[in-house]
């Protein structure tokens, strides 16, 4: 198969969008997240997206084909919450491996099937790997400014679990997402880079922070540049931004990325802010206007969508991502 490094420096590749928008079209209620596997689980499911991809893959495939067909040249597994520590949540830890392998497995199948019908045009899976619902860096209690609700090694060995299934299940890219707290990402990044080690594997990561107010730090505080040189130490395949913003209000951050960072470039904004009722209103036609600023100052190497992005909002990016010439490296 084409190697993803080599076809990033031709041409801006297009990420998926929302998976949580498109499963929300379809209406499920808690048998569809129980399915035959978990139907005596004694904890409510309805809301654990990931759990579809063994109770409903059906759905999962379609959403994925859905974004294949749009232009999608990577896509996401449905894993953003398949860790020991989210799924806590659930008291489903027992599933985590499954979860994940599951969610692999079928984005590979959706893959090979769209890349079959034209192989000059490969298709990629990324290991979604969400930041877990806890900060290593921040106390959650005000009261105890020097507690922590997880530790180093805790999130490391959640990472080590699920990149493990991950890779049994096939994925291409390692991607670590929503990055609101660079200790997390860093403990992700020690256990992929010990999983590989172990396994004498070479696949590609992928970084993504989320700025999350207009401050233009993240929840951790760090500057989108502390960010990059946080984690500059890695030979990472690509460095970006996702999730809390829209695409303009997260252009100067990218900006920055495009400036200093050595790596390839990501962004995949949220279809605008979230309005009263926790919709998002921007629709591709508004996205395309923006995200083409970003291919036209080559700011960008790969392009896609996050919350309240489906696929016509990818049909767009990948129309616009055929026009334009990706960012050029800068010497490291």
């Amino acid at each position: 198969m084409a190697n993803i490094k080599e076809i990033l420096k031709e041409r801006i590749l297009v990420l998926d969008g929302a998976m949580g928008t498109m499963i929300q079209r379809y209406t499920l209620d808690e048998n569809d997240f129980r399915g035959e596997r978990f139907k005596n689980h004694t904890h409510p499911l309805k809301g654990n997206n990931d759990i579809l991809s063994i109770t409903r893959p059906d759905i999962i495939k379609n959403i994925h084909l859905e974004y294949l067909n749009a232009g999608a040249d990577i896509l996401e597994t449905n894993t953003f919450s398949a860790n020991v520590i989210s799924q806590a949540d659930y008291q489903l830890e027992d599933a985590v491996y499954d979860i994940n392998y599951e969610s692999a497995r079928i984005a590979k199948e959706a893959c090979d099937e769209i890349t079959k019908k034209n192989p000059l045009r490969p298709r990629f899976v990324a290991g979604s790997i969400g930041p877990t619902n806890r900060t290593a860096s921040i106390s959650p209690d005000v009261n105890r400014p020097g507690y922590r609700a997880v530790t180093f090694e805790d999130l490391k060995n959640a990472y080590i679990q699920q990149t493990e299934a991950l890779i049994d299940g096939g994925v291409d890219v390692l991607l670590v997402e929503t990055i609101f707290d660079t200790l997390n990402a860093k403990a992700a990044v020690f256990g992929i880079q010990e999983v590989l080690e172990k396994r004498n594997l070479d696949i590609p990561i992928m970084i993504s922070g989320t700025i999350t107010d207009a401050s233009g730090r993240t929840l951790s505080g760090q500057t989108t540049e502390a960010f990059l040189i946080s984690l500059s130490h890695v030979p990472l395949l690509s460095i970006g931004l996702n999730c809390a913003l829209g695409a303009m209000a997260m252009k100067q951050y990218i900006e920055i990325l495009a400036k200093k960072s050595p790596f390839y470039v990501s962004c995949y904004p949220n279809a605008g802010l979230p309005n009263e009722m926790g919709m998002y209103d921007e629709t591709p036609q508004d996205m395309e206007v923006q995200l083409e600023q970003f291919m036209q100052e080559g700011l960008i190497n790969i392009v896609g969508g996050c919350c309240g992005t489906t696929p016509d909002h990818i049909e767009r990016f990948a129309f616009l991502a055929q026009k334009y010439p990706p960012r050029k490296l800068n010497a490291k």
